[in-house]
């Protein structure tokens, strides 16, 4: 049996996740199997995101190596922009965060004619051990034109949002959480056909949430409001304690239960300024799955509790004037 139809088995009984998770693995894939074609990095139909979370998972079935989560690190609180903060509830962390980004200036809106440049690290394969050893990075600089109403208009992929779409939405967003919410799950919606069914509205308030967080740019009073209606969505919790990211650095863990799976979204936070940071899928509770070829069973694999499935960092993000251009 092939490496595909394992991954296809292999999270067969799990409902379509999004865009979010498919960043980690569907632009490898996707140019491994096509040469040549164009893909908008972490910006993939969420409908057909099983793929990229499940990819990780295959190369550690395939190659006998579990995806480890980071090393234990240091439990005592970040150092950050709003003192000592206590990792023991989302909304203090939350709010806090939302306090310290209302103080920050608001730079002026990109040009146009300006570019996004972004560097990425994304986790692969560990050890139980951590993830250092098991570190790669994929194609880490990016560039993408702030207005890209071209790609928007005449790509396939429906549910696409420019740079620029994001941050005049999220300018618009309200103060009241409730409306906040729906209109940030109007702009990222859900499924809405058999192959991919509507998420509940709490998931899909947790990730419609996650794309606007890992937007760039976002003005810190916008991204201020996100964080307090964040706090709000049922099932929202905080690690209580630092984590790392796919780079090797402590970060805050916002999380919450993946719907009828065994595993947690992340979305990391840094600890000194609350931007974001990365995104990571950890197993919520040990269990085990079967692989077969449809007739017999080849072997079944084991999942930890704390494991980390897949794990994407994003190392620097910033405005530039043109392609190629590094700051």
């Amino acid at each position: 049996m092939d490496e595909m139809t394992q991954l296809r088995e292999l999270r067969a009984d799990a409902p379509v996740p999004d865009r979010g998770a498919l960043a980690l693995g569907r632009q490898r894939l996707t140019e491994a199997a096509a040469p040549g074609r164009r893909v908008h990095r972490l910006r993939a139909d969420w409908r057909v995101a099983a793929v990229g979370a499940a990819a990780a998972i295959t190369v550690a079935a395939v190659l006998g190596t579990p995806l480890g989560d980071a090393a234990a690190p240091d439990r005592s609180g970040p150092a950050s922009t709003a003192g000592t903060l206590r990792l023991d509830s989302p909304a203090e962390v939350l709010n806090r965060a939302a306090d310290a980004l209302e103080k920050q200036p608001a730079g002026p809106e990109p040009r146009d004619d300006q570019w996004i440049y972004t560097r990425t690290v994304q986790a692969a394969q560990g050890d139980q051990n951590g993830m250092a050893a098991g570190r790669v990075t994929y194609d880490p600089d990016a560039w993408v034109p702030y207005d890209n109403s071209a790609a928007a208009k005449n790509g396939k992929d429906s549910d696409y949002r420019t740079a620029r779409q994001v941050y005049r939405a999220a300018e618009a967003l309200p103060d009241d959480p409730a409306r906040l919410l729906a209109k940030v799950r109007s702009f990222h919606p859900t499924g809405n056909t058999t192959d991919s069914p509507p998420e509940a509205e709490a998931q899909h308030s947790f990730r419609a949430m996650g794309l606007m967080v890992e937007a760039y740019p976002i003005a810190p009073a916008a991204l201020a409001r996100i964080y307090r209606a964040m706090a709000t969505i049922p099932g929202v919790h905080v690690t209580d304690h630092l984590v790392k990211d796919a780079a090797g650095r402590e970060a805050i863990a916002i999380t919450r239960k993946e719907d009828g799976l065994h595993e947690q979204r992340e979305i990391l936070l840094d600890p000194h300024d609350f931007s974001y940071v990365g995104l990571r899928f950890v197993v919520t509770e040990d269990y085990e799955y079967a692989l077969s070829d449809g007739k017999v069973k080849r072997r079944t694999i084991k999942f930890k509790a704390g494991q980390v499935l897949t794990s994407e960092a994003r190392v620097e993000a910033a405005v530039v004037d043109a392609k190629g251009e590094k700051p």
